[in-house]
């Protein structure tokens, strides 16, 4: 009778926890080395223009309170360790979402003899956001359609985006981008430059 309780009440407050995290991410920004022209726009999509803040998306300074790491730059062989570290410090459940050309893929560094890739190359990412610098209203498109996957109402939200709007190209998810890739790959040409 215990254990059945037990296991009810770790199951309600399992689903309160996504509950809350869909309704409220908390966003840690991590930068890897890029120029800081994707930074900037970080900053801009979290101002009141396009105001993630409405969609309970918050700017956190620790990764350990964080729900969504938005890495930008490519990873070197010198900072991947850090970037384990810092992905490893952000609690289940956790979100990466990569920001720029340099994050997506490491250009125009890469290959160079120091630089791995983008961030993919020592972590797990969940989107993508090309662009050189990436967009702010991509880079908000970008968390919310993250978001999308956790909560029905911001999948609605994202839905409506789509339909009313071309958003082809702005954001990728794992299985895109490795289709486009492989595309620009078959043409000949540098996925970090395709």
């Amino acid at each position: 009778m215990t254990q059945k309780s037990d296991n009810r009440g770790c199951n309600m407050l399992n689903g309160l926890v996504k509950w809350a995290r869909g309704k409220s991410p908390w966003v840690c920004h991590l930068n890897c080395g890029s120029c800081n022209g994707c930074d900037i726009e970080i900053v801009a999509a979290l101002m009141p223009r396009f105001d993630l803040e409405r969609f309970g998306v918050l700017l956190e300074g620790t990764p350990r309170h964080a729900d969504v790491l938005l890495a930008t730059g490519p990873v070197t062989r010198q900072i991947r360790d850090r970037v384990v570290r810092v992905y490893e410090q952000v609690p289940d459940p956790k979100f990466v979402v990569c920001v720029g050309t340099c994050g997506v893929s490491g250009s125009p560094f890469y290959p160079g003899y120091n630089v791995l890739g983008g961030v993919d190359a020592a972590i797990p990412v969940d989107m993508y956001v090309p662009g050189c610098p990436a967009r702010p209203d991509a880079i908000a498109y970008g968390v919310l359609k993250l978001l999308g996957t956790l909560d029905p109402v911001a999948q609605a939200l994202v839905e409506k985006i789509e339909a009313e709007h071309d958003t082809t190209g702005l954001v990728y998810t794992p299985e895109e981008m490795d289709e486009q890739r492989a595309s620009t790959e078959s043409l000949g040409q540098s996925p970090a430059r395709g």
